[in-house]
């Protein structure tokens, strides 16, 4: 009817609903299959995915979510030099064989020596020639109680001649004897000319064992992501991430379904090959369609839903996650790209209902800002640790940002924060987080929880999941009941 109301489209999230529990013949949470796709090629072990937030995700974050078996995503807000520094401790940090091992050589001082040692966070390096021939071994055992910081290696080193070596394409279980027989922690490879070709090491092989799960590539390293931006260097940017050894670029812009993150996909595709692009964020079928039709592998999906983000608030557009998370599948349902719900995730509870709606991974920010692994110092306050969170379109994260990268002109720092203060709307805000501990820990909870919520959906995989899931919308007074309610909590 002519001036009648439009039909308005109802946006439900986490909270507005319940799965139905189905017949089950899952008899133990630890039989639920938690495999998922992070992009077209990446598999992961869980579908958890730490977020490209600056008081998130690092190297240390980002280690520590491979060997979960899940993957981090450094974020763009360092300079290139510091970010790709970053994925390359990730990609050093374990594997089958080290092919290009850290080296210096025989003339080098202990200092060194300390100074690469501290910055790539190793334990040893290798003394050699300038035809890469081996000279020795150097360890921080042989340098620990050093006084003398302008000595030559060549005095402290392990010399050639004493050192346990092995041949080029040695296998990983022979390289385990020769440790294990030799009492050994490294073991330098060498090729048919004597040159260095490798380096393995007994730490390296303890976290295999360690981590069986752990998201490798096919050289045995851990696996990482990283995000660039859509203006300015990201190309270059792109690039450097690449050689470091990256297996995934993330398209980071707050508002995806937009020219510059189009373009910027179709730019690294043309430009850059064959290379995994993850883009987003979109809350619409057709953004994410957008998006895969640019070339995007995997798709991330979340508009103001984060727990300190005010996106919604301030610019009144939006789409509840869940909803979001159905709208963006279905835009998807006829490609081979997955999707990443980002943001909203607040318990167990909601990462099965996040994949029981379409997304294969989901995405952590503030439950991982307060653990051990996240960026930044702990801070005490009457007595009990928190850790700094913020959102990426926060006043203080735009001032540091635009800081880096030099500003409008010439202007001093009083000047520049005035300006950008005056432009600013910020979407973001700051606050604390209490300590959580190690994230390892809040990982289990949400993965324990997940196998759980499977379970009652009787489903063994995560595609059993969303094709079993039927979600039943509820009241608030449903919610209610959901929660612990009549009762003294004690703890």
């Amino acid at each position: 009817m002519k001036g009648s109301a439009p039909d308005l489209k109802v946006g439900l999230t986490f909270d507005d609903v319940l799965l139905v529990p189905k017949f089950s013949d899952v008899r133990s949470r630890k039989d639920a299959d938690t495999q998922a796709r992070f992009s077209r090629r990446i598999r992961l072990t869980i579908p958890v995915v730490s977020a490209n937030m600056d008081t998130v995700t690092e190297s240390s974050m980002a280690i520590a979510m491979a060997r979960l078996g899940g993957i981090g995503v450094i974020h763009r807000f360092l300079s290139v030099d510091d970010e790709v520094a970053e994925v390359i401790k990730v990609k050093r940090s374990e594997g089958v064989v080290i092919e290009d091992p850290i080296t210096l050589g025989p003339d080098g001082t202990v200092k060194e020596a300390w100074d690469i040692i501290r910055e790539r966070d190793i334990g040893g390096i290798v003394v050699v020639g300038q035809d890469r021939r081996i000279l020795g071994l150097l360890t921080r055992r042989d340098i620990t109680l050093e006084e003398d910081l302008d000595r030559k290696v060549k005095t402290v080193m392990t010399p050639r001649r004493e050192l346990v070596t092995a041949p080029k394409g040695v296998t990983l279980e022979q390289a385990r004897r020769i440790l294990h027989e030799n009492k050994v922690e490294k073991l330098p490879l060498v090729d048919r000319n004597g040159k260095l070709a490798g380096l393995i090491t007994s730490k390296d092989i303890m976290k295999r064992r360690q981590f069986p799960s752990a998201t490798k590539d096919a050289k045995g390293r851990l696996r990482v992501a990283a995000a660039v931006g859509v203006k300015g260097d990201h190309m270059a940017r792109s690039r450097r991430l690449l050689d470091a050894g990256v297996d995934a670029l993330v398209v980071d812009i707050a508002h995806g379904h937009s020219s510059y993150a189009i373009d910027t996909v179709r730019g690294i595709k043309k430009e850059l090959g064959d290379v995994e692009v993850v883009a987003g964020n979109v809350a619409t079928a057709r953004g994410a369609l957008d998006l895969i039709k640019a070339g995007a592998d995997s798709v991330k999906v979340g508009v103001g839903s984060g727990s300190i983000c005010v996106t919604r608030v301030v610019t009144g557009s939006g789409v509840p996650q869940l909803t979001a998370i159905m709208d963006s599948a279905a835009g998807a349902s006829d490609s081979d790209v997955p999707i990443i719900g980002d943001g909203g995730i607040r318990n167990p509870g909601d990462v099965t209902k996040a994949l029981a709606a379409g997304a294969s991974t989901v995405m952590i920010g503030s439950l991982f800002a307060g653990t051990e692994e996240s960026p930044g110092p702990t801070i005490l306050r009457d007595g009990v640790r928190y850790k700094l969170t913020r959102g990426m379109a926060s006043l203080a994260a735009t001032l540091d940002r635009r800081v880096r990268e030099g500003g409008p002109g010439v202007l001093t720092e009083d000047e520049l924060i005035e300006e950008l203060i005056e432009e600013s709307v910020p979407e973001g805000v700051e606050g604390l987080i209490p300590y959580k501990g190690r994230v390892d820990e809040v990982v289990k909870q949400l993965v324990g929880g997940l196998r759980s919520g499977m379970s009652y959906s009787g489903a063994h995989t995560l595609d059993e999941l969303r094709r079993n899931a039927e979600f039943m919308r509820i009241t608030a007074a449903g919610h209610r009941e959901s929660l612990p309610h009549d009762i003294q909590k004690v703890v």
